[in-house]
């Protein structure tokens, strides 16, 4: 069990994204650190309450080779996700320059845009389809039921190159969400 140094990072990882990506610590074992399928994270067992702490730890999220890991410029630790990282827990339609958006909002106040940072795709998790968003290093997150069920009312005929059916349009771009029959 490791207990990852967070000295320096609480600034940086709650303002803005440290540049993980360029870190390459050594591997220093595993932490009992589990997200759970609903978006929650667990330290040792205990829920951890404290919103600006799962906003810290997301930030420094690494995911490489299917695996999750907390990363500091000086170590990296594995923690078990059990679906997505990441949960998208509101949505509005804004304007960009690619015309009508939609913009999704995690539970760590990642924004996001449907279409210019992110795509949208259903995919099944213990054989219920859910809907997920792509996220930033290969991550995705679960878009949370209610955002799902307001992004529906939304729903039009769309052509992807995956087929015909109802989806969104966002930015632009297509997503088929349910394809005909």
């Amino acid at each position: 069990m490791s207990n990852i140094e967070l000295k320096g990072l609480s600034e940086v990882a709650t303002s803005s994204l440290p540049p993980v990506h360029n870190w390459k610590p050594p591997f220093c074992g595993d932490m009992d650190m589990v997200i759970k399928a609903n978006g929650e994270w667990f330290h040792e067992g205990s829920k951890i309450k404290r919103s600006a702490m799962v906003t810290m730890f997301s930030r420094i999220l690494w995911f490489e080779g299917g695996e999750y890991f907390l990363v500091t410029p000086v170590e990296k630790v594995r923690i078990q996700v059990e679906d997505a990282p990441f949960l998208v827990t509101r949505w509005q339609w804004i304007e960009t320059e690619r015309g009508k958006s939609i913009e999704f909002i995690t539970q760590t106040d990642d924004v996001l845009v449907l279409g210019v940072d992110c795509d949208l795709w259903m995919e099944l998790f213990n054989k219920e389809e859910r809907p997920y968003v792509s996220m930033r290093y290969g991550m995705k997150a679960l878009v949370g039921r209610n955002v799902f069920y307001g992004i529906a009312e939304s729903l039009e005929q769309v052509e992807t190159p995956k087929g015909a059916g109802m989806g969104i349009i966002s930015a632009g771009k297509s997503y088929l969400l349910m394809q005909d029959a």
